[in-house]
């Protein structure tokens, strides 16, 4: 059975940044090549931060299922705001995704080390010359890690990998090395669940408006979402930690907790447990004061 690690040993890339990535704490490690995202606007554009770039990196880290548990359980929400989001993202994921920078520089490549700030963020500026998008250019990290290879877009709108399924977080490094570009992920990793629309009790996921995204000629199968309803969600949706007009963080929500324990159960995922993430009847809230 293969290992999450093993995602660092693809030949397609040097073998020192493999191993580097995997030392400095990456579960996760994709490359495109610029010219996968050249049907992009300017201001979702990786060029439009770095002109040089040459290959966008994608790195991630896993959230450990573990941290999952107290909102699973209903008891402890804190702990996956810690070490599932806060600090995953801030200490964690930062500072392997500096040090690959750093490595990257070492050898004489600029490296753009990239926060994962949500796309939606209205500009907040005016252009510095003409021809260039107004600050700040945002990038869409799933779209970027799906032209890395990293993973797809699952039914539930949320990046899947074969790996962990949602279970990571991301982040970005534009480098002028022009780097081998990993393949396109070609093995569905979601099935397109049917049973995802129940799994929200708020009516928030709708199969009816499901729809097709296509990404460097992958086709992805997305239902419908509705995220003003995300937003008023009581069952681990969290608002946006970076700018309110951000989707919510529906990473420990009981749609995205469901979705792991189905992946887990039927297989689809590598990274395995000797005991199922679902233990008990999973609790739902549909309002303040209305429980399932």
């Amino acid at each position: 059975m293969p290992t999450p690690a093993d995602d660092l040993e693809s030949p397609d890339l040097p073998s020192s940044l493999r191993a580097r990535a995997r030392e400095f704490g990456a579960d996760l490690l994709g490359v495109a090549s610029i010219d996968r995202f050249d049907e992009l606007p300017a201001n979702r554009h990786p060029r439009a931060i770095f002109p040089e770039a040459q290959s966008v990196l994608v790195v991630g880290k896993r959230i450990t299922r573990g941290a999952l548990r107290g909102i699973e359980e209903g008891t402890q929400f804190q702990l996956y705001h810690l070490y599932g989001r806060d600090w995953l993202n801030n200490r964690v994921l930062a500072t392997a995704t500096l040090r690959i920078a750093q490595f990257l520089e070492d050898g004489g490549w600029e490296a753009v080390p990239l926060p994962n700030l949500p796309p939606e963020t209205p500009a907040m500026g005016v252009p510095v010359r003409a021809g260039q998008p107004a600050p700040n250019v945002m990038l869409d990290f799933d779209d970027a890690a799906v032209r890395a290879g990293v993973g797809e877009i699952g039914y539930c709108g949320l990046l899947i990998t074969p790996q962990f399924g949602p279970r990571q977080r991301l982040q970005v490094i534009l480098t002028d090395a022009a780097l081998q570009p990993d393949p396109i992920l070609d093995k569905a990793v979601c099935d397109c669940c049917r049973q995802h629309a129940s799994f929200c009790p708020l009516g928030a996921i709708d199969p009816a408006a499901a729809r097709l995204v296509s990404i460097c000629g992958k086709e992805m199968r997305v239902a419908g979402i509705d995220y003003a309803k995300c937003a008023t969600c009581k069952n681990g949706a969290t608002p946006n930690s970076h700018h309110p007009s951000g989707r919510p963080d529906r990473m420990a929500a009981l749609c995205t907790r469901s979705c792991i324990q189905y992946l887990e159960e039927n297989g689809r995922l590598l990274n395995t447990f000797h005991h199922p993430f679902r233990k008990r009847q999973p609790w739902g809230v549909i309002e303040e004061r209305r429980a399932l």
